[in-house]
């Protein structure tokens, strides 16, 4: 079926603003350095990015009250668990001003890779999250390579693409 011409602007607006929403956006291909941090955990003491120089990172930024952050928690760990013996590590970076939700959470949906917290969401803005969940992958040399923004059922099948692709370079 042929479009009339005046249907194709509005059409292409559309498309436009369907692969803006949240979720809906694909990985943005990136290659910039990733930007230092330093954060809390919630085991004790802090955990910096640089300490990780040699790894592939995934950074996923999230909150309670985010209903897909919560939905991803446990995929994440799985992914976490499957590719942490090949060089790769996961950071959860909680962006509440209280953590006092994320820990009461984490009670119940335990996971094993370093939970950290963003209070003043300093981080956060120095990666330019702008939708829950956004999670960032950064290669062994310390570049961001792939960013997602959102999350639907499928992505953590990205991730683990992305991941493997990454964990196969060489440094």
């Amino acid at each position: 079926m042929q479009l009339p011409n005046r249907a194709r602007p509005a059409l292409a607006a559309l498309a436009v603003t369907l692969l803006m929403l949240p979720g809906l956006a694909p990985a943005a291909p990136a290659s910039a350095p990733a930007p230092e941090f330093s954060l809390p955990a919630r085991s004790g003491g802090d955990v910096s990015l640089s300490s990780l120089r040699g790894q592939v990172v995934l950074v996923n930024f999230w909150a309670t009250w985010c209903g897909p952050c919560r939905k991803e928690m446990p995929l994440l760990e799985q992914i976490y668990q499957r590719y942490k013996g090949l060089g790769f590590t996961l950071l959860a970076v909680n962006v509440e001003e209280d953590s006092g939700g994320a820990d009461q959470w984490l009670r119940d949906t335990p996971v094993s890779f370093p939970v950290l917290f963003d209070r003043d969401n300093r981080v956060s803005k120095l990666y330019q999250v702008t939708a829950m969940p956004s999670t960032v992958i950064i290669d062994r040399k310390g570049q961001v390579r792939f960013i997602h923004y959102g999350y639907t059922p499928g992505t953590e099948n990205e991730y683990q693409d992305q991941v493997r692709s990454l964990i196969r370079e060489k440094s």
